[in-house]
């Protein structure tokens, strides 16, 4: 494959990121994003190299009143497995040896790439653990959105309320409660967890010009396996069909984003089992502040610190915003 302005930096890119005394200049990545769910989550080595097999109660077994000399029918639990999959997200970086090498700042420059890959695979991790599916995706693995997608008719819609909307620009809350017993990040079996960086080195591009040409390159390899499983789904709630451009201040009309909050803490068995976390995108966070600074004096938002860091709270549940999700969301029926 010929070297392309558009898969590898050029000597332009390299003038863009240098300073005028001919240093790599720091790069501002306004293309940067927020998803504190890849912090927030729980991540399991599963028992598969491919993925994670798990076994989740069914059913219960039904008891008998009993009268005397009467018999009881012995019963039994009725269990399912369900096998998750995790996909291999991997890039790669390539740069002429000659470029990076210009005025002596290899390292620098190489690292402003890396930063660019490592941003990008974190974006697109975030986005499929929310959208992706296998359906259309086989390579990937299959997130949150497609399993709670239902606002009738599945065996988890009760876990999916809905947000008013009518349109094709609706956006989502979710609410998790991460881990071991009801949902966690795979890590394939036998593997390392998170994103892999492998710096190759030196290589040769047997074909950089598309004629068989060769150039010398520094190339950097990143790989990151993962997938997602849901043991219990009772500890995830979806809010959907939140129409963003029929949000107000004062939920006079539109979403009344508190109250769906409060329904959706009310769906969730046990707060304390695992780590509970709000997700939502900037334009939803920002008009849940307006909503509670409008509606009432003493707000049930507080921020609280966690870690040494403040996290806005609703009722003791940290708020995270998410980038990763979208305001254009399809209508959940």
């Amino acid at each position: 494959m010929a070297v392309s302005a558009t898969t590898h930096p050029t000597l332009v890119d390299l003038v863009k990121r240098s300073t005028p005394e001919g240093k790599i200049a720091s790069v501002a990545e306004i293309l940067n994003e927020t998803n504190e769910i890849l912090d927030h989550m729980v991540w399991v080595e599963g028992n598969l190299p491919t993925g994670n097999v798990s076994t989740t109660r069914v059913g219960l077994p039904a008891p008998t009143w009993r009268k005397m000399y009467g018999g009881v029918q012995p019963t039994k639990s009725l269990t399912a497995q369900i096998t998750d999959s995790c996909g291999m997200l991997e890039a790669y970086a390539e740069v002429d040896k000659a470029l990076a090498d210009l005025n002596g700042n290899t390292n620098e420059f190489r690292l402003t790439e890396d930063t660019a890959h490592i941003e990008g695979m974190s974006q697109e991790m975030a986005e499929t653990l929310f959208y992706g599916n296998e359906a259309s995706e086989p390579e990937a693995f299959t997130g949150l959105g497609p399993r709670f997608n239902a606002l009738t008719g599945a065996g988890n819609s009760d876990n999916v309320i809905a947000g008013g909307g009518s349109g094709t620009d609706n956006a989502s809350i979710w609410l998790s409660v991460w881990g071991p017993s009801t949902g966690f990040g795979i890590i394939p079996k036998g593997s390392n967890g998170g994103l892999q960086m492998q710096d190759k080195g030196q290589v040769t591009l047997e074909n950089a010009d598309g004629s068989n040409g060769r150039m010398e390159a520094y190339r950097t390899h990143y790989r990151w396996d993962a997938g997602l499983c849901i043991r219990d789904w009772r500890y995830f709630v979806r809010i959907c069909n939140i129409d963003k451009s029929a949000l107000t201040v004062d939920a006079a009309t539109g979403a009344n984003l508190p109250d769906l909050m409060f329904q959706a803490l009310e769906r969730i068995p046990n707060l304390s089992i695992g780590r509970a976390a709000f997700y939502m995108n900037r334009t939803v966070l920002t008009k849940l502040r307006q909503q509670h600074t409008n509606g009432v004096a003493n707000s049930t938002l507080t921020m609280d610190n966690l870690g040494g860091t403040m996290v806005t709270a609703f009722h003791g549940v940290p708020i995270s915003r998410t980038d990763a999700l979208a305001s254009d969301e399809a209508l959940v029926s």
